[in-house]
């Protein structure tokens, strides 16, 4: 079933080509991601699929009585409602009755309205949704129902945004950066959600090993054309090299055609037949073809950088906490030449704390954190550099320096560094205002390569970066000499650039994985298994010394509490058996309100009884 149909849409920005009369259409259970580099167009084009922009010309029809949903950027949403308003601020029924359900289960003057909706929902068979939506929150650690929005994090609000669309259930999900502010096993998570063949997916992603798992099709948007790919990433990369090995040969024969028309152009006069100004026509439309450049994706970048001493960095016996949180105790380590470090831990175990623990934008509790007198730290922060919009791009790479000194004594100039991290030449004059945020982001990362830095800190640096973008940043980091940390959600990108991990268990703790994100993966599961083995150890011993107390209660109470306590041991599993009796009764769809309302009155009795019950038996278990 086509849930969508493109046909011949064109949207020009200035004198900027977006995309040139594209066409393609979306099917229900196709799971699509659109690639390009950054200012090429993407976010135009969902705007004009969405209906927040319209394109210049052509048509785009929705199947009617389509709902779409849509994961933007950034979300504004009321500071003042809380989570679950938030959540439920919808016109869907069943979200509506679970937001009223969930309201009412707290409030005892609302008990009847309860059981009301609780049919409802029973009658809509309802209660899946119910269910999901509460493990969509837990795996987004979405905890607190009513805590204001005004209080999360960036990173929250971005994960609020997701579990919001992803609670809605539309037809069609359009996802713009979906993996941004997302842990690791939050990604992985989502992979599996996703996946569902139920699930229509048109997205924009930078996560390559996302895009391999989840993805079908990829539509690349490239100098205003649509070029469509049916298949996984793998497939997209190598078609797309045989198309720019083709579109080069085209090129080059054009170049060969175009020298000798361009000859026969200066001897020939001002044309009057037919056949010269059809060749002269001919001619232009050569010219066109021949000035095309395929641009190189891979950049080898050997720069020239500042010695690194004998000493580079040392932590000595660190810790910090704020309040009672702790995040590290006592952590030492000493950093050698050329390491490469990726940070590894959950949202909030601690990853930017250690950084600016290290670049001295933040003191230690205790220990001590020794510098290198030759390190040149460059720190790409998440939060990004604030531009100035007047500012042309070129200016502000030179404000910095005007080029990079490189090995053999060779220079590259700004403009040159420029035109390897993907700004054509077109851009290097236009004000940062006219930069994509993309673009910006780009821009940022090279004020901190111009600094020639030799210790390099990256914290996040792949979030809004193009996937052509983070093909050249991994190609210099390669042949980085420096020393490495990069804390990055991007698995594909930790695999290819880190040496070993430190992972922050949350809990002040770090270990130290040898390995990239896939010895990480191992380590995890191997660490957990270990967790579950020792719980299981601990619930025999405690079951273990349950028992050996109930003897030595036995010993010592009285006939008459030893009667009781006996009786209490036959009665209490009874009375829980019944009690699971009647909540499956209650749950069980399709059962009359009078019923319900009596099975729950029967309920609420029995559980008084059984906790009184319970309350006796603990007093008498403590007896010597």
């Amino acid at each position: 079933m086509n849930y969508l149909s493109v046909e011949n849409i064109s949207k020009n920005y200035a004198d900027k080509v977006l995309f040139d009369s594209i066409s393609f259409g979306i099917d229900q259970g196709q799971k699509i991601a659109l690639v390009a580099r950054n200012g090429s167009g993407k976010t135009s084009l969902l705007n004009c699929l969405l209906g927040f922009d319209v394109p210049d010309s052509g048509n785009i029809v929705f199947r009617k009585e389509i709902k779409v949903g849509y994961l933007k950027q950034e979300e504004n949403f009321d500071g003042e409602l809380s989570i679950l308003d938030t959540v439920f601020e919808t016109n869907n029924k069943v979200l509506n009755l679970i937001k009223e359900y969930e309201l009412c289960l707290n409030d005892p003057d609302k008990q009847e309205r309860s059981m009301e909706i609780f049919e409802e929902i029973s009658d809509l068979d309802a209660w899946n949704t119910e269910n999901e939506i509460r493990e969509i929150l837990a795996k987004l650690e979405l905890h607190d129902m009513r805590q204001k929005v005004k209080l999360l994090s960036g990173g929250q609000k971005r994960r609020l945004a997701l579990a919001k669309v992803l609670i809605e259930h539309p037809d069609v999900l359009v996802l713009d950066e979906p993996t941004n502010h997302l842990d690791l096993d939050m990604i992985e998570w989502l992979e599996g959600y996703i996946s569902q063949s139920s699930i229509t997916l048109f997205m924009v992603t930078h996560d390559r090993y996302f895009l391999e798992r989840v993805c079908d099709e990829i539509f690349e948007l490239d100098n205003g054309n649509l070029y469509k790919y049916r298949g996984s990433y793998s497939y997209y990369l190598e078609k797309r090299e045989e198309r720019y090995a083709n579109e080069q040969q085209v090129i080059d024969k054009a170049k060969n055609l175009f020298k000798k028309e361009l000859d026969w152009m200066r001897r020939q006069p001002k044309a009057r037949g037919t056949k010269s100004k059809a060749r002269q026509e001919a001619f232009y439309d050569v010219k066109k073809v021949a000035h095309q450049n395929i641009d190189e994706k891979e950049v080898s970048i050997n720069v020239k950088m500042e010695r690194l001493g004998g000493k580079i960095l040392e932590l000595h016996n660190v810790s910090k906490s704020f309040d009672d949180k702790v995040i590290l105790d006592k952590f030492s380590y000493t950093f050698k030449r050329k390491e490469r470090v990726g940070l590894v831990g959950a949202n909030g175990a601690g990853k930017s704390t250690l950084l600016n623990l290290i670049t001295e934008n933040m003191k230690p509790d205790t220990g001590k954190i020794v510098t290198g007198e030759t390190i040149v730290y460059g720190y790409y922060h998440q939060s990004g550099l604030q531009l100035k919009e007047d500012k042309r791009v070129v200016d502000v790479i030179k404000d910095i320096a005007e080029y990079l000194p490189m090995a053999g004594g060779k220079k590259l100039t700004a403009t040159q560094l420029l035109d390897k991290f993907l700004f054509p030449p077109k851009t290097h004059y236009l004000n940062v205002s006219k930069l994509s945020g993309g673009e910006r982001k780009r821009l940022y990362l090279l004020t901190i390569l111009m600094k020639n830095p030799n210790f390099l800190i990256l914290d996040e640096p792949t979030n809004d970066l193009d996937i052509f973008t983070l093909q050249v940043l991994e190609d210099y980091l390669v042949s980085f000499q420096g020393c490495l940390i990069v804390v990055t959600h991007d698995r594909y990108f930790m695999n290819k650039i880190v040496d070993h991990l430190f992972v922050l268990d949350g809990e002040g703790g770090i270990d130290d994985v040898i390995g990239n994100y896939q010895k990480y993966r191992e380590f995890k599961k191997e660490r957990e298994a270990a967790k579950r083995k020792e719980s299981k150890v601990k619930n025999k011993v405690l079951a273990s010394s349950s028992k050996d107390t109930k003897v030595k209660i036995k010993k010592k109470l009285s006939y008459n509490e030893q009667y009781e306590f006996t009786a209490l041991d036959k009665e209490i599993p009874e009375l829980e058996t019944k009690k699971n009796e009647l909540s499956a009764k209650l749950n069980a769809s399709g059962v009359a309100y009078e019923e319900v309302k009596k099975v729950s009155a029967e309920l609420t009795k029995l559980v008084a009884e059984l906790d009184k019950k319970t309350e006796r038996w603990m007093e008498l278990a403590e007896f010597a």
